[in-house]
């Protein structure tokens, strides 16, 4: 049985740059992240693969979503959230990542103001929700 809070497992887990049809607990990865001194997950790449939380990340640099389950909410404008100040303390930073044909499980997002127009955009379209 793999100990998933092990220094060795955590350190592979950091350097992995592809994570493919595999289950991905966003807050486990977060915490080895920071355990290995980058607060911030940065430059991967993660497809057909279901993202766990509870989580909210913020999307930085690059980060795209490309044919994803964002999640699901009555309305979908439930899952998007605003800083109300300079930072965002809590959330999981994203730079540069990229999700292809991922599932999104307990997963709210955050971002700037054009990437939280977008999305909500993309996803009350998606489900067909008057804005």
């Amino acid at each position: 049985m793999t100990d998933m809070m092990s220094e060795a497992f955590g350190r592979e887990l950091v350097t992995r740059q592809t994570f493919t049809k595999e289950g991905v607990w966003l807050p486990l990865l977060a915490v080895h992240h920071m355990n290995a001194g980058d607060p911030v997950i940065r430059d991967k790449t993660f497809t057909d693969c279901v993202i766990e939380g509870p989580a909210l990340v913020l999307a930085m640099g690059s980060t795209s979503f490309d044919s994803c389950n964002m999640g699901v909410a009555a309305d979908p404008r439930s899952l998007l959230y605003k800083a109300q100040g300079p930072m965002l303390v809590g959330a999981i930073g994203l730079e540069n990542c990229h999700f292809v044909r991922c599932r999104m499980v307990q997963i709210g997002y955050a971002g700037t103001d054009t990437f939280l127009d977008e999305m909500a955009n993309q996803l009350i379209a998606a489900q067909g929700i008057q804005a």
